[in-house]
């Protein structure tokens, strides 16, 4: 008789958050801050690196915006999905892998329920986003995909980008976090490159219009380096985390 096959388990961290004045943290089984939310402003962006993730903006005609598909790649705090689907209309797709994260967010950072416009998976993203019903939907994708100890992206192969390319509407835009620094941009940048270059639907097609890619954390201000991320303590997160104010 055939031996059988054990299920790789997968041990996914504790979700948590603390909060200092007006503003909730997000953690995941560490001090490192997975996202966060104005208590009073629940639909704002906070952290200015999250801001950035919006960068897409800069590349979409302003009257394409609502209406238009927004996919997020990690859920966090539910920050960009839920500022994409409350402040500009759009339906939004996130793709989680912890449901801990998703009862976080429903709980104590104001996601609404889902509805027609508004959809969490709870399922591996690197597996996820090859399901045909993805496929060329897509117009405006944030990648932001950390483990509990934000070190470097769990996803960062050029198979990995190839697939999310595969998602993207003709024009469309994919922001990434790249936390880690210059040498995860550099390695970001080269493997997504050769995707970048030419987009064609068979070998005699003209090459379609190149697909802006931003990557809006790879060189982060002082207030984004890795050091103003972490807190000496969950129950106390760092001040100087905070963006600067005007």
């Amino acid at each position: 008789m055939a031996a059988m096959r054990r299920k790789k388990t997968i041990t996914l961290p504790e979700v948590h958050f603390s909060e200092d004045g007006d503003i909730r943290y997000l953690h995941l089984d560490s001090p490192w801050i997975q996202g966060s939310m104005l208590i009073k402003k629940p639909y704002d962006i906070e952290l200015y690196y999250v801001q950035r993730m919006m960068a897409w903006l800069l590349f979409m005609p302003a009257g394409q915006v609502t209406g238009a598909h927004a996919m997020q790649l990690g859920l966090g705090a539910g920050t960009l999905t839920k500022f994409c689907y409350k402040k500009l209309k759009m339906t939004c797709t996130a793709i989680e892998l912890n449901p801990g994260v998703l009862h976080a967010c429903r709980g104590w950072f104001r996601l609404p329920p889902d509805d027609e416009r508004l959809r969490v998976v709870i399922a591996d993203a690197a597996q996820e986003i090859r399901s045909p019903e993805w496929t060329g939907v897509v117009d405006a994708l944030q990648v932001d995909l950390y483990d509990h100890e934000a070190a470097a992206p769990v996803l960062d192969s050029e198979d990995f980008y190839r697939d999310c390319h595969a998602l993207l509407t003709p024009g469309a835009c994919m922001t990434v976090n790249l936390l880690a620094g210059l040498r995860a941009s550099t390695r970001a940048s080269r493997r997504s490159a050769p995707l970048l270059a030419n987009r064609r639907s068979g070998p005699s097609s003209p090459p379609a219009k190149a697909t802006p890619w931003c990557w809006p954390s790879a060189h982060p201000p002082a207030p984004l380096e890795r050091s103003c991320l972490k807190q000496p303590n969950a129950s106390k997160p760092n001040a100087a985390c905070r963006p600067p104010s005007g």
